[in-house]
């Protein structure tokens, strides 16, 4: 609405009499207050950025030092062992406010305190830093913790103790660690040695070995250089090669979705449901800005980096011919939406007040209640944003560089995030084996023009009132995107509510302006390109094979019982179905986490170990004792938790080896080891999706407020995609992808009668019964 006022605050028209000018005041009121609120922004980012900047000190701390200092030298003693009379002397004698004695002591004893403070914070964070470079309380069994780790928890606990704000722990962090060349090829070697024969495995180890002793030394150098240098020696280069320079598609290649709660529904009415949510989301940024949030600790004080966070809202990828661009913004205050082909701007505040659920509903709905048709070439605008990046860069260039179309693609690209109104219906039905998986393809890829896929995240609105995200990969990883669902979900069923009928709680003002209408003028040559991205976006979404169910027999509660990690029993329960599945084992990736260190995003596990390997031939064969299997599954448990407890503390294999590849290219270097490491395909991708960062509430005791998570497609075109949330007790939730142009995907069992592409006939459905049999046996 400002906008709107803005545009006619001040005119003018030239007459014969002369110049005739005409403000309107409540535009100018809007303007005023406008201006306000961007300045109580810069003040607020200017104060958090002190306190930010002396955790763990504070400035009631610095007055106590201060009055510490002077008490004491009203009382005959020198705290300061002379350096306050030395400061003294060396203040400038003459006129002003160093005058009189009293002025120029106490003066000196406030500096002499800000030298002793300022210390006290450096010494603090430095402390901090070591005591957070300890890792060895990961490695240890539960219920057997050292008294080392036990007096390190009481002193990181003691430095920690004040309340932080979300990035008061950031420098306090230490920086991830360059693993050692022998270290790692070691592990590289033990990881693939299930997948190879002995001469395979042979060759693997004379790569290895000439890679270690010729080309890696002169390579580390360059990494450690590196790392003295970056905060951080992997995200940057990561973030750009894995993500930023990738060309392929983002849709199904690179973004991935989350899901909505599905055992519960707060109300049908979908204009309501989503003026709750976006008010909620702009909750969450207000609180981002003002950095509110708690960090996420492990242990209830071990801080987790977050970085990340910096450029969930405001953010757009904007692609590139060579490579794409993160672009962030300080603020935004509108939202774009799409809705049957067409484009809309909704204004977030009127004025420098946050609009209220009630009116983002009624803005919502008038854009639901709209009659209008697209614009030629509008409805299907979005699918450049799904096909080749070349090709939408190519297109953005020639055809959106001026006039009204440059304006509405700002428009978009500088939303706070994009918002897609469905006329479709998407809910989990547990009698509809089906359901949940239609659910998940619709917010993986929709019809291919109805998301933005460059948008930091698209929020999907479902007629019937259900939501979903689908989110851009390159600016965060999936942990990041969970914690501001949690909160939006959580304030949503919690803290706004409903009322009887199903709307939000309040009265809207119908004196808003209601939606602008984003105006578009695209040329036959650019619907042209249009289509041709489209084509490209729907063949692979029509490839994409999704299975999403629940598995009901057991969950955690089961699992921990028999003092096992819920994460290592499904890594080893998916190597053998996809041993059942295939006969033979692959290379297994499965998403941790290096956010310990500064800016640090993800690492590999390297799932498929000797020891999973050996338990599953033994659950395949079938004659082995029930003792004998359980030994060689508490094995396989352990080796995987050690593994991923070496990711967690940098001293994983992966990201080392892609940075050492990265630092040979632009040396020129070639290695025939690192290429050949660097193209295994991954044919099982797996993740975990995190849960209960933030408790907004008791989930005992609302057992059925749980999401099912979110997915993604499958990483090599022959492989599986697997997503899975530990959701409760007794619960877990499955999202499993494939290809149905692959026949290495194609499952081996079938049911009677069912359909070739139907995924609840997929052999991938054997673990919702056949683990429950393999758990008896075990």
């Amino acid at each position: 609405m400002a906008e709107a006022h803005q545009a006619v605050a001040f005119q003018f028209t030239v007459t014969p009499d002369g110049v005739d000018f005409q403000l309107s005041r409540e535009a100018l009121k809007h303007v005023y207050l406008s201006g306000i609120n961007s300045w109580k922004k810069r003040l607020i980012r200017i104060k958090n950025g002190i306190l930010r900047g002396v955790y763990p000190g504070s400035p009631t701390s610095w007055l106590v030092v201060i009055m510490a200092t002077v008490g004491s030298s009203y009382c005959n003693v020198d705290i300061s062992m002379g350096l306050v009379c030395h400061i003294q002397r060396c203040l400038p004698e003459g006129c002003g406010p160093y005058q009189t004695p009293q002025t120029r002591a106490l003066l000196s004893m406030a500096i002499f305190s800000t030298g002793v403070w300022m210390t006290g914070i450096f010494f603090f964070r430095q402390t901090l830093k070591l005591l957070l470079s300890y890792h060895g309380w990961m490695f240890e069994m539960h219920g057997q913790t050292s008294h080392f780790t036990k007096v390190w928890a009481i002193c990181v606990r003691l430095l920690s103790s004040r309340r932080p704000m979300l990035y008061s722990f950031q420098t306090s962090l230490p920086k991830l660690p360059v693993p050692s060349v022998p270290a790692t090829i070691q592990r590289y070697l033990e990881s693939v040695r299930p997948l190879l024969d002995n001469e395979e495995y042979y060759r693997m180890e004379m790569l290895a070995k000439e890679f270690q002793d010729k080309t890696a030394p002169r390579l580390q150098k360059y990494l450690v250089l590196k790392s003295w240098w970056a905060t951080n020696y992997v995200s940057d280069w990561w973030e750009e090669y894995i993500y930023l320079r990738g060309r392929t598609p983002l849709v199904v290649n690179s973004n991935y979705y989350v899901m909505d709660f599905v055992l519960v529904k707060n109300t049908d009415v979908q204009a309501a449901r989503l003026g709750n949510i976006v008010h909620a989301m702009i909750m969450y940024r207000r609180k981002l800005d003002r950095e509110e949030i708690k960090p996420v600790m492990a242990l209830g004080m071990v801080p987790m980096c977050s970085y990340q966070m910096e450029r969930m809202f405001n953010t757009t990828r904007i692609p590139g011919k060579k490579t794409d661009v993160l672009q962030h913004l300080s603020d935004s205050r509108h939202v774009a939406v799409y809705h049957k082909g067409r484009f809309f701007k909704v204004w977030l505040y009127e004025g420098s007040r946050l609009l209220k659920p009630r009116d983002l509903e009624m803005q919502f709905q008038r854009i639901l209640d709209d009659p209008s048709l697209p614009q030629p070439g509008e409805e299907r605008l979005a699918a450049l944003t799904a096909g080749g990046r070349v090709e939408w860069a190519q297109a953005r260039q020639a055809f959106f560089g001026s006039g009204k179309n440059k304006a509405s693609l700002d428009a978009i690209e500088r939303a706070a995030f994009f918002v897609a109104l469905d006329e479709e219906s998407h809910h989990y039905d547990p009698e509809d084996e089906a359901s949940l998986s239609l659910y998940g393809k619709a917010l993986l890829h929709g019809n291919c023009y109805n998301r933005w896929f460059d948008k930091s995240f698209t929020l999907i609105s479902f007629k019937n009132g259900h939501v979903g995200l689908n989110t851009e990969h390159a600016w965060a990883d999936a942990p990041i995107i969970g914690h501001l669902w949690e909160f939006v979900l959580g304030t949503d069923t919690f803290h706004l509510g409903y009322t009887e009928a199903g709307h939000c709680i309040g009265k809207s003002n119908s004196m808003l302006a209601p939606p602008q209408r984003l105006q578009w003028d695209i040329p036959d040559q650019c619907q042209a390109v249009i289509e041709s991205s489209y084509q490209v976006a729907k063949a692979l979404a029509d490839d994409v094979e999704l299975y999403c169910f629940q598995f009901l027999p057991f969950g955690k509660g089961l699992i921990k019982k028999c003092r096992t990690s819920p994460d290592a029993f499904v890594q080893i329960a998916l190597q053998l179905a996809h041993f059942r599945d295939r006969g033979r084992f692959c290379l297994t990736y499965e998403a941790s986490m290096t956010r310990m260190f500064r800016e640090g995003r993800t690492e590999t596990v390297r799932s498929c170990t000797s020891e999973s390997t050996a338990f599953v031939q033994a659950m395949v064969e079938g004659t082995h004792m029930k003792a004998h299997l359980q030994n060689l599954f508490r094995k396989a448990s352990e080796k995987h938790q050690n593994m991923y407890r070496l990711a967690m503390t940098g001293s994983g294999i992966d990201r080392h080896l892609f940075c050492l590849y990265v630092v040979s290219k632009y040396l020129g270097v070639s290695s025939p080891f690192l290429a050949e490491v660097l193209s295994e395909p991954w044919r099982l991708s797996t993740s975990q999706i995190a849960q209960f960062q933030i408790r907004m509430f008791d989930p005992d005791q609302y057992p059925n407020h749980l999401g099912p998570g979110g997915g993604f497609g499958p990483v090599a075109d022959d492989g599986y995609g697997v997503s899975y949330m530990i959701a409760g007790e007794n619960t877990i939730f499955f999202h499993v992808s494939s290809k149905f142009s692959s026949s290495e995907t194609v499952c081996l069992f079938w049911i009677p009668g069912a359909d070739l592409h139907d995924s609840s006939a997929m052999l991938w459905r054997q673990p919702a019964y056949k683990v429950e049999e393999d758990w008896h046996r075990c």
